[in-house]
C-alpha cells in the first residue's frame, strides 16, 4: 500500500524524471543524503531496475580516517493529496494435459494518499566533489565484493522528499476472486510442479489506513558511481549517465548497441531470431523468442488464447512476469516452490521459459491501449503484421507490392496503423512506397517482439 502510494506520487509530480519512489517504510531511516543505494538491473534492458537501500553510507566506502561532512540544503517542495480508483475484472481458464489454471473475478479499489506538505532535501554536490577529490574505494569493503560478482551499480542519494508531519494513506478494497492454478498457464511451458500449490479462494473487503510519522521519506534521486579496479572513483553527474564498477575482463560477442544489433536482420521473421543484449550479471542474454514456436500445436493455441485474455488485465500479465522473472532470472523463490524443482530446473532455465519471460517482459511495456488491440487481434492479422514489420526493419522503403496479402484490406491497414500509432509508431505511405518513423525506438522494439511472439503462437493456426 505504502509503494502504490508513494509510485503514484512520483507517476504525478515527476513523470520519466529522476525521482525513485520508496517501495518500504523501512527504508526511510536509511535514505540519508550520500546514502549508498545499489541500483539492479533487470534481465531484459528495457525493464526499470530495481534499487535497494544500504545501511551504509559514502563514508563506509571509502579508504581513511576523515569523514565526509555533506552539506545538505532544504526548502518546501509541494503540499500532495491523491485520490486514485481502479475496477478490475478477468477471467481465464485452460487445461492442457497434466496442467490447468483459472482465475475468475472482479474488484474494485481506492486509494487515498494525503502526505501534506512535503520538503525536499538536496546534497551540495559541489562540496562532495571536493572533500571527497583524491580519495579512494576501500575494493575489499564486504559490500564491493558482492557486487563485484553481480555487476550491480553503486550510487549515493542527491536528494529526497520527506513528510513534514505525520500523514496517513487509506485503502479500501472490495473483491470476489477464484485463484486455482494462475501459474498453471506456465505449466504448458514444462514446469508444472513449480504452480501446483497456487490455489486459493479469496472473497474480501478491507479498509486499511496507514499512518507515516513526520520525517518520512516517500521519494529520492541518486548519483551512480563509476569505480576502478583500483579504487578511484568518479561520481556521474550528467543526466543519463551510468556506473558500474570496472571488470577485470569484458568479452561479448557482439559490441553494437541492442537497438542496432535490432536492425541488422530478420531471418524471414519480425524481428531477429537472436538478438545480443547488454551485458547482466547472469551473463549475456539473448531475446531469442524461437521455442515458442517448437511448442506442442494445441499448447502453442491454448497460450495464445490464455495471452491475449491476460492482455486486458495487467495484474494477471504482472504477475506471470514477476514468476518467470524470477525463474529465469535467478531470483530467490519461494522455499516451498524450490523444493518442487529438480536440481537440474533450479540451474538451468528452459528455453521455453525464457522465451515466455521475453515475450511478457515486452508485452508488459506496452501501453493499455496497445494491450486491447493485441488482445483482439486475429491470427492471420498478427502473421501479416509480423512479416510488414520484418520488411519495414531496413532504412529504406518498401515497394506497396509487398505488402502481406492480408493488409491489402483497407480495414486491416487501418488497424495495423491504429496498432503501430499507439506506440508511437508511424506507418507511412504515399503512392508505391511504405515506412516508418517512430519516436522511440524502445517501444517500437517491445511491440515488434510482442507481434513476433504471438504470430509464433499462432503460426498455421487460424
Amino acid at each position: 500500500m505504502f509503494a502504490k502510494a508513494t509510485a503514484k506520487f512520483v507517476h504525478q509530480v515527476d513523470p520519466e524524471g529522476s525521482l525513485i519512489h520508496v517501495s518500504r517504510v523501512n527504508d526511510s531511516k536509511k535514505l540519508v543524503p550520500m546514502a549508498l543505494v545499489v541500483k539492479r538491473n533487470r534481465i531484459w534492458f528495457w525493464q526499470k531496475p530495481k534499487y535497494q537501500a544500504t545501511d551504509l553510507t559514502l563514508n563506509d566506502l571509502l579508504q581513511g580516517d576523515k569523514v565526509l561532512a555533506p552539506d545538505v540544503s532544504k526548502k518546501e517542495f509541494l503540499t500532495y493529496e491523491g485520490t486514485f480508483q481502479g475496477k478490475l475484472s478477468g477471467n481465464l481458464c485452460a487445461e492442457i494435459g497434466s496442467s490447468s489454471a483459472a482465475l475468475q473475478g472482479e474488484g474494485s479499489s481506492q486509494l487515498q494518499s494525503c502526505f501534506g506538505k512535503l520538503n525536499k532535501e538536496e546534497l551540495d554536490v559541489r562540496k562532495l566533489l571536493q572533500d571527497s577529490s583524491g580519495r579512494l574505494v576501500e575494493m575489499q569493503n564486504p559490500l564491493m565484493q558482492q557486487l563485484e560478482k553481480r555487476a550491480d551499480v553503486l550510487a549515493v542519494v542527491k536528494e529526497r522528499v520527506l513528510t513534514t508531519k505525520s500523514c496517513s494513506i487509506t485503502q479500501t478494497e472490495k473483491e470476489q476472486c477464484t485463484f486455482q492454478g494462475i501459474l498453471g498457464l506456465l505449466g504448458m511451458l514444462g514446469s508444472v510442479k513449480v504452480f501446483a500449490k497456487d490455489s486459493g479462494n479469496i472473497e474480501a473487503e478491507s479498509v486499511v489506513s496507514l499512518e507515516i510519522p513526520s520525517g518520512t521519506v516517500i521519494a529520492y534521486s541518486i548519483l551512480e558511481l563509476e569505480i576502478k579496479k583500483n579504487g578511484h572513483f568518479d561520481i556521474c553527474l550528467q543526466p543519463g549517465t551510468i556506473g558500474g564498477i570496472e571488470a577485470d575482463s569484458f568479452v561479448s560477442d557482439d559490441p553494437l548497441d541492442p537497438l542496432d544489433t535490432v536492425d541488422r536482420g530478420c531471418n524471414g521473421t519480425g524481428v531477429p531470431e537472436k538478438v545480443a543484449t547488454r551485458t547482466l550479471p547472469s551473463g549475456s542474454q539473448e531475446m531469442d523468442l524461437s521455442p515458442l514456436a517448437e511448442l506442442p500445436e494445441s499448447t502453442r493455441w491454448s497460450f495464445f488464447k490464455r495471452l491475449q485474455e491476460a492482455l486486458v488485465d495487467r495484474t494477471a500479465l504482472s504477475y506471470m512476469q514477476c514468476v518467470l522473472e524470477e525463474l529465469c532470472g535467478g531470483e530467490t523463490l519461494d522455499v516451498a516452490e524450490r523444493e518442487e524443482l529438480s536440481e537440474s530446473q533450479r540451474t538451468h532455465v528452459p528455453a521455453r521459459l525464457s522465451a515466455a519471460h521475453l515475450l511478457l517482459s515486452a508485452m508488459e511495456e506496452l501501453p493499455d491501449e496497445t494491450l486491447s488491440l493485441l488482445s483482439e487481434s486475429r491470427p492471420d492479422f498478427l502473421e501479416a503484421l509480423d512479416t510488414l514489420m520484418c520488411r519495414l526493419k531496413g532504412s529504406e522503403p518498401v515497394s506497396i507490392q509487398r505488402l502481406p496479402l492480408h493488409l491489402q484490406d483497407n480495414p486491416a491497414f487501418e488497424l495495423a496503423e491504429q496498432l503501430l500509432g499507439s506506440t508511437e509508431v508511424t506507418l507511412r505511405r504515399d503512392g508505391h512506397r511504405l515506412w516508418t518513423e517512430t519516436a522511440n525506438e524502445v517501444l517500437q522494439l517491445v511491440l515488434c517482439l510482442s507481434i513476433h511472439g504471438l504470430s509464433l503462437l499462432c503460426k498455421g493456426l487460424k
